[in-house]
């Protein structure tokens, strides 16, 4: 058999295999779907199950979200979801979907649409269009580009989405520019099907990706924050890294990353700074346990992106980016805020790009009782997600250098885990609540309050938990120190 038979073989069996998998797939759903299609039908309308439904459904992964397209426009898909569906809401009627629930399925139904573009902004003008394969063509990539009519299972694919499917390959129906022209977000979620799917980017879309990265500009932060969040928590989140820095586009949205492929990594072990970054994403990955960390993957991606800044060539040759860690952070926090990050999640993210050096000289044994106390305090929740990240910071080639540190932070992880149960460093507080420091004080609620408390705070991670007369002790010494008692 040749080379070229062989290979068409092997795609007629991948291409068999994943119709298997839809026809199951597809019969775990159709009671509800078959009986919606036949009340289109009797309405006088088509409807067709398309795009990810279909594609998850080749790839033997539908979930419980199915997308619809009809000729129907809203109005007359309310009028036949009412009285079927147990719940129908209306939130993307601006955009033609209605939405709906049954037997523990939700439902979007979207009339076809078509689009046009004025010449001089090129932004899209959403219009209902009047055929299934017109509303194929204006789908981002050909495996999104298939669909299934119910209640017939006839299946259409004028683009080719099920071979590309089997050649694992992304790809537009029409040209990229016309798919990147009809929405740029589309060249990030190019990135980011690569990373969920495993899939490689046709040439021709990268290239156009390259070419109209600067139209990623006109999408709002929002929507650009909820793509990259999915591309970074896919399966192989590295290799859409590698495709949105190539292409340049993380230039547009987290210009960040490209700065550290033009540093060297002080230990001169990698590359770069960006492709130990790299490493240490995946690295981050593998300590996971239940599912995708974005905070864990988030804080691995920026941990280094203070180094830029803070970059010096020592008299001996040597590079340092001293306080790196300080820097990043605050970048850090400034680009999630951009981003539109939740605050509680940038607040997560920046503490860590803020803690992933502070174990670094464990090992000299210089360490107290006070200084583990502190590192464990200072994390706070994130403690678990702190030792995971550092563990995943060391990528060193050196195997007695690496197998050294990764001692040193065992040896940590169980002297936080002695004085933890020592201690229950979880809810360290001063060995006096504000009451007994207004009393003592005698002082009214108030700034006083909240420092003396504060030190004895400190104090307390300085030197463990104190007696009553030890505390009340320290607490009379600092507020005579302080003017407040004479």
């Amino acid at each position: 058999m040749s080379e070229a038979a062989a290979s068409h073989a092997t795609d007629r069996r991948e291409l068999t295999a994943a119709q298997r998998n839809a026809v199951a797939e597809l019969l775990r759903v159709s009671p509800v779907a078959d009986e919606l299609g036949r009340r289109f039908a009797a309405a006088g309308h088509e409807l067709h199950l398309v795009g990810g439904s279909v594609r998850d459904a080749l790839l033997g992964r539908l979930g419980e979200d199915l997308d619809f397209c009809t000729d129907a426009h809203p109005d007359a898909t309310l009028d036949i979801l009412r009285g079927w569906a147990e719940a129908i809401w209306e939130t993307g009627r601006e955009f033609g979907t209605i939405g709906c629930q049954r037997d523990g399925l939700r439902l979007e139904i979207t009339t076809f649409r078509a689009e046009s573009y004025d010449q001089v902004t090129r932004n899209p003008v959403v219009e209902y269009g009047t055929s299934l394969i017109e509303d194929l063509r204006r789908r981002d990539f050909t495996v999104n580009a298939m669909a299934v009519s119910l209640p017939e299972h006839r299946f259409t694919d004028p683009y080719g989405g099920l071979a590309d499917l089997a050649a694992k390959v992304i790809r537009t129906p029409g040209t990229p520019a016309e798919s990147f022209g009809d929405d740029p977000l589309r060249m990030l979620r190019a990135a980011r099907f690569a990373a969920q799917l495993r899939f490689a980017v046709h040439p021709d879309v990268r290239a156009a990706m390259s070419r109209m990265a600067a139209d990623l500009d006109r999408i709002t932060a929002e929507r650009i924050r909820d793509e990259f969040t999915k591309l970074l928590c896919g399966a192989d989140p590295i290799t859409g890294l590698r495709l949105l820095v190539d292409t340049g586009l993380t230039e547009r949205f987290l210009p960040e990353l490209t700065g550290l492929k033009l540093e060297i990594d002080e230990h001169a072990q990698h590359k770069d700074v960006y492709e130990h970054t790299l490493t240490v994403v995946r690295n981050a990955i593998s300590y996971e346990q239940d599912g995708p960390d974005f905070i864990l993957r988030m804080a691995a991606l920026m941990h280094d992106v203070g180094k830029p800044a803070t970059k010096a060539v020592g008299s001996d040759g040597r590079v340092s980016f001293h306080h790196h860690e300080v820097v990043g952070a605050r970048l850090t926090k400034a680009r999630m805020k951009a981003l539109r990050y939740p605050k509680e999640v940038t607040a997560k993210v920046t503490a860590l790009v803020g803690l992933h050096l502070r174990f670094y000289g464990y090992g000299r044994g210089e360490w107290t009782d006070s200084a583990v106390r502190r590192y464990a305090t200072d994390a706070g929740d994130l403690l678990p997600l702190l030792h995971k990240l550092t563990r995943s910071d060391c990528t060193t080639r050196n195997r007695r250098k690496a197998a050294q540190l990764a001692a040193d932070y065992d040896a940590l992880e169980e002297r936080i885990a002695r004085i933890a149960a020592e201690e229950d460093l979880a809810r360290v507080r001063p060995d006096l609540d504000g009451n007994a420091i207004m009393e003592l004080l005698g002082v009214p609620p108030g700034p006083i309050v909240g420092r003396a408390w504060k030190h004895l705070k400190d104090l307390r991670l300085e030197r463990g938990p104190l007696d009553r007369d030890t505390a009340e002790a320290e607490l009379l010494r600092w507020a005579r120190d302080e003017g407040i008692l004479g």
